[in-house]
């Protein structure tokens, strides 16, 4: 088996954060000048975009990386409460044991999520954790990254929860696997049109097995 570089996203993807990330959110809508969100519309924006979030909210893009920030910041105070997605654990050993190397891209900070990696004690299983602030992807961390490491495309593949995941695997040249049980709905992720789209964890180790 060739070995593969695995990076993972963390809200939604490793971490169980959607319903926090919801709460805070609307904690801090009149701040920010936006509608809280709803449960009903959530379900609205399973199915948008990154961009097409933004616009629905209302909110000025100019705001954007103040409101990351203030969410990151707040979310610290729950991080040792998160738990990781149900049997995402299960399949981070068996991608290590299988000799394969992990790490992390989030646009949350890399204090709460070593935090989380720590409290769950998860975190032997990576190799590096990748912190950056990205309204609509994050191709130049990815791209940073495989500079910095010396990796080849062929060598990485991509998981991630969003729509905006998987645009930013395919414009930096390498395979991506998106999961249903994050943030986008599969509705959504399939438009897309990823190399791999599973439902549960343990799909993950199979995939990465067969590429």
């Amino acid at each position: 088996m060739t070995q593969k570089v695995i990076i993972f996203d963390f809200d939604g993807t490793i971490a169980d954060t959607v319903d926090a990330l919801v709460s805070i959110t609307n904690s801090l809508a009149k701040q920010f000048g936006y509608i809280p969100i709803s449960r009903d519309e959530l379900s609205i924006l399973r199915n948008l975009t990154s961009r097409e979030i933004l616009k629905y909210s209302g909110i000025s893009a100019f705001k954007v990386p103040f409101l990351v920030k203030r969410v990151k910041s707040e979310l610290k105070n729950k991080i040792k409460d998160l738990k990781p997605i149900p049997d995402i654990r299960e399949a981070l050993i068996a991608l290590k044991d299988d000799g394969h190397r992990l790490g992390i891209i989030t646009s949350n900070s890399k204090e709460n999520v070593t935090e989380f990696l720590q409290v769950n004690e998860l975190d032997n299983l990576f190799e590096f954790i990748h912190s950056g602030v990205t309204i609509f992807g994050k191709t130049t961390i990815i791209n940073n990254l495989l500079r910095q490491k010396q990796l080849k495309t062929q060598e990485v593949i991509y998981v991630g929860d969003e729509t905006r995941d998987i645009e930013s695997s395919k414009k930096a040249n390498i395979k991506v696997v998106a999961v249903t049980w994050g943030f986008n709905s599969q509705e959504a992720l399939a438009k897309e049109k990823p190399d791999f789209l599973i439902h549960e964890p343990q799909e993950l180790v199979e995939v990465v097995k067969n590429i």
